[in-house]
This record gives C-alpha cells, sequence and structure tokens, in this order.
C-alpha cells in the first residue's frame, strides 16, 4: 500500500528533512513514529518507505511537506494519521493521510514546489524562530525591480554551493512575488525544483537590493557569470517555509 502524507513542523531544533546519522532530522523522527504506531498496533503492520517531496535544510519549517509512505497495514489512513501523530513531538504534525496510486512518488511526482520567506520590519517576543528581522528599512520597489529578474530558466550557480555529483544549476523559476502584510514582508517563490540554498541566496540578494546596495546589473550579472557574493548573503532558516508542492 501507498500513502500519501501532508506534513507541517518546526525545522528549527532539526538538521534538515534527510535521515542522517547521529543527527535528529525531520524524516529520522517520522520513520521512528510510524514504527512506533505499528509496533503498537495489532496486526502484521510493516513500514517499507518514507520519502518526502524535498529536502528541506537544517533548522527550515514546512507548511505542507508531501511524502509518501509505503507499508503493510490494514489500518484506516485516518486512524493512522491519529497513531503516527501520537509518536510524535509537538513540532512535527501529520495534517492528512490519503491512499495513493502505487505509481505516485513524493518527489519524483511532483512539478513544482513554493516556498515563502517572511522578513519582519520589527523585532518580535515571538516570531523569532519564524522570521529573519532586518534593521533597515527595505526599499520594497527596489526589491520588486530586481525580483523580475529571476522568473525564467537560468543557471544559479551563484546561488547555491558546489554540488559533489556536479548535477546542472539551471532551474526554472515560474514565479517569485513580493508583498507586504502588516509588519511582515513576505517572499513567495514557486520553481520546478530548488538548489542547496538558492532561496536564502535569492532572499539576501532581493534584501541587499532593499538597502540600495545592489541594483538590476549586478544581480543580472550573478545570473550570467558565477559570483560568490550571494553566498555572503545567504538569508537565515528561520524565516524559510515550504508553502505548497504541486503535482
Amino acid at each position: 500500500m501507498k500513502l500519501k502524507l501532508f506534513i507541517e513542523y518546526d525545522g528549527t531544533g532539526y538538521s534538515g528533512w534527510q535521515k542522517q546519522k547521529n543527527a535528529k532530522t525531520i524524516q529520522g523522527t517520522l520513520i521512528k513514529a510510524v514504527e512506533n504506531a505499528f509496533a503498537k498496533s495489532k496486526g502484521n503492520s510493516k513500514l517499507i518507505d518514507l520519502q518526502g517531496s524535498g529536502r528541506t535544510d537544517s533548522g527550515v519549517h514546512a507548511i505542507e511537506q508531501i511524502s509518501h509512505l509505503e507499508c503493510e497495514t490494514m489500518i484506516a489512513p485516518h486512524i493512522l494519521r491519529m497513531k503516527i501523530n501520537d509518536e510524535l513531538p509537538a513540532d512535527i504534525n501529520i495534517l492528512e493521510i490519503e491512499k495513493a496510486a502505487d505509481n505516485f512518488h513524493a518527489r519524483h511526482s511532483a512539478v513544482s514546489r513554493q516556498y515563502l520567506y517572511r522578513i519582519s520590519r520589527r523585532r518580535s517576543a515571538f516570531e523569532k524562530r519564524y522570521i529573519w528581522w532586518i534593521k533597515d528599512d527595505l526599499n520594497l520597489k527596489s526589491m520588486q525591480e530586481v525580483m523580475n529578474l529571476f522568473p525564467g530558466m537560468h543557471d544559479f550557480k551563484s546561488f547555491s554551493d558546489p554540488d559533489k555529483e556536479n548535477k546542472s544549476t539551471k532551474v526554472l523559476v515560474e514565479s517569485i512575488d513580493i508583498s507586504e502584510e502588516d509588519d511582515l514582508i513576505l517572499i513567495r517563490i514557486r520553481a520546478s525544483h530548488f538548489l542547496w540554498k538558492m532561496v536564502r541566496r535569492i532572499v539576501g540578494t532581493l534584501a541587499e537590493a532593499g538597502r540600495n546596495n545592489l541594483g538590476k546589473k549586478e544581480v543580472s550579472d550573478f545570473l550570467k557569470n558565477y559570483s560568490d557574493i550571494p553566498a555572503r548573503l545567504t538569508a537565515p532558516p528561520s524565516g524559510l517555509f515550504l508553502e505548497k508542492v504541486y503535482y
């Protein structure tokens, strides 16, 4: 049986999504919770595999991460959701579980992903783990002008660390939007896929444009020729959320 899981989590205390030895991760915690839920249930339930739609970095959150669970069980999806949630810590929650087609794959079946980044214009007593507070008065118009350079197919080599497997650094950015909501600046980026640290470096570059320290010419050059400047501008993970996965 293959199941589709809709998951939300606070990534603050985790070393990202992917299971690792000697590190607390979202995937590792979920696997343990599923195994515990099956061990406490009647019948011969068995976990075969659990995969996510993407590997969120250390400290990054998810409003709706998608995972597929391949297992042998007679437990109904809505009952299984409750049983697994009972085994999970408070900062991970399964929103819904539904049956999926046998050929569904959380990562390979996805056509695009959308991330949300939250910049705060003010210090907050409650939101520190979920925002990037920038003291400077950001010029939203300058950020939006630079933002318009990113949609389309580009080489994002300047916006990611070198890949040991030498995978392509070309990414199709479908849309990017910057809006304001009270004291927050909200940046949404939707793309075919994302490179490691890509969103955080785009956000850091936009913030520097908002400080009027970068313009369209400099950022355009980052997309045409490799530069290590975006790496030095990497935004913190606290404000970043995987918001939606499209299939």
